[in-house]
């Protein structure tokens, strides 16, 4: 097979039981493309490549036993965010802070991977424990996205915080990746970079294992190349784990079957507040033949409120660094990590976290412990909680009447690394379409679905109801039909 690296999970799979590619011919391809495009692009902080041949191996004498079980991913090279630890591989959630610091276990979503058969290429770059939307706060510098402007130079943006993972599939450097999302950071990277990122219900996927930011709104879920690659690899990274007290103990359904399911009869909502000033015209366009195709496979379209969207943003940002406040304070340069001496026990704690954290996450560590202090906590923490039921009670009043909901899923298309890194007000305006899922703790996904005026990619979110990933899915692979995305970043490195 040829151009090996271009291929989706799907077309890798069955291309290995076929038998007409080795899953270590595939790893090698990748390696070698990592090698190429790494120095340029930075996604990958750490790469694997003894281990990821080892797996390849085992995987390819697997498939050689007669009578053998197949596995899901058996053999597919994969790219983990550097958020999820990695049993005796360096795991630093992109901070100084962590160092060098090599975990002594897995997180459950990779070992599920790993049971599952697939391969792991190595870890990759992020925002800084998860805090941007740009993947500048990285202590291992920016990703650039594989995407830029023609007759341009100027590097891009891949989103974040999981930048790395959706540049490195966007790039063709894995199959597909792993990522997270507190408050868009799975769907925004996958809109900016023209791949699909899919964030399931909460509880889904367990969070033991992942470093923490936000407890109450991270979670885990996949970037991939389509709607089915998405649905292949949420079905291994999802299920219940009791090492995680909010995973669900849910049944895991065939996500990829949904895929297929038609959409007839199917209602759609269409919220009346993500129309914001100032949306650029594109996407506004962009939603309503979004809107039309769905309509056009017989969906049936509903115009609805969800009220309380507006104050979405505030709330998030109030919950999202109070319980990062409380996350980090684990960190003192004690028992791993950095650790910068001082003349007593307060001032190592001290110097070690102003060497350790950068600028943003200080900031929201900051804002986090002010929001929680004594005086202030009814005043901002307790009312962000209350706003956070009003949200979700207003996903639950149009899911009485709707089956899913679409939006766009960014208020832009990629923006130049540098050109909003000093504005951190403008820079949290691009999770507005996204943080309500968060906060409701409902499904949503990406789905790439054109090209703006200066030919970068722009994408369309669904949002379904708890536990309905496979309506999710299902409006999702009707877009991805009828948009017939096909664009790709031309190598420039």
């Amino acid at each position: 097979m040829s151009d090996l690296t271009a291929l989706t999970l799907a077309a890798a799979l069955d291309g290995m039981e076929k038998k007409r590619v080795s899953s270590l011919e595939l790893t090698q391809a990748f390696l070698r493309a990592i090698e190429a495009a790494n120095p340029h692009l930075n996604a990958f902080v750490t790469v694997t490549a003894e281990r990821a041949c080892a797996m390849a191996k085992a995987s390819d004498a697997r498939r050689a036993k007669k009578g053998r079980v197949p596995l899901p991913l058996d053999g597919a090279p994969l790219g983990i965010k550097d958020l999820f630890c990695t049993e005796g591989v360096r795991s630093t959630a992109g901070s100084r802070i962590l160092g060098n610091f090599i975990p002594p276990y897995e997180s459950s979503v990779t070992q599920q991977l790993w049971r599952d058969g697939a391969v792991m290429l190595g870890k990759l770059n992020m925002d800084e424990f998860a805090m941007g939307s740009s993947n500048e706060t990285s202590a291992f510098g920016p990703v650039s996205s594989p995407w830029r402007k023609p007759g341009s130079n100027a590097s891009l943006t891949p989103g974040g915080s999981s930048g790395g993972s959706a540049a490195a599939v966007a790039a063709d450097l894995c199959l597909g990746a792993t990522a997270t999302d507190t408050g868009g950071s799975i769907r925004q990277p996958a809109a900016f970079t023209g791949t699909v990122g899919i964030k399931p219900t909460y509880g889904r996927c367990s969070r033991w294992g992942i470093v923490a930011f936000a407890s109450s709104l991270d979670q885990a879920g996949p970037i991939a190349k389509t709607v089915e690659d998405g649905a292949i690899l949420l079905g291994s990274m999802a299920g219940h784990d009791p090492r995680d007290s909010t995973s669900l103990a849910q049944a895991v359904p065939d996500f990829r079957k949904a895929c297929g399911r038609s959409v007839k009869g199917l209602k759609i909502g269409v919220p009346k507040e993500y129309r914001v000033d100032g949306m650029p015209a594109e996407i506004e366009n962009l939603w309503t033949q979004g809107v039309a195709w769905l309509q056009e496979q017989g969906a049936v379209i509903r115009d609805i409120s969800l009220p309380h969207t507006k104050y979405a943003l505030p709330a998030y940002y109030i919950i999202a660094p109070a319980e990062a406040s409380s996350n980090l304070a684990r960190y003192d340069g004690m028992r791993y990590g950095l650790r910068v001496e001082g003349k007593d026990l307060t001032q190592t704690y001290e110097k070690s976290r102003a060497e350790g954290f950068g600028a943003e996450v200080q900031r929201r560590i900051l804002i986090g412990a002010y929001v929680l202090s004594a005086g202030y906590y009814d005043a901002y923490y307790l009312r962000a909680q209350k706003v956070r039921a009003r949200i979700a009670e207003d996903f639950t009043t149009a899911f009485a009447e709707v089956d899913a909901i679409l939006t766009p899923t960014a208020p832009s298309a990629a923006f130049a690394l540098g050109e909003r890194s000093g504005d951190p007000i403008q820079m949290y305006l691009n999770d507005v379409f996204t943080v309500t899922a968060n906060l409701a703790g409902l499904p949503g996904i990406s789905v790439p679905a054109a090209l703006d005026g200066a030919g970068l990619p722009l994408g369309l979110q669904v949002i379904g109801r708890a536990l309905d990933e496979e309506t999710v899915f299902a409006c999702a692979a009707a877009i991805e039909r009828a948009a017939g995305f096909t664009a790709k970043a031309k190598p420039w490195w």
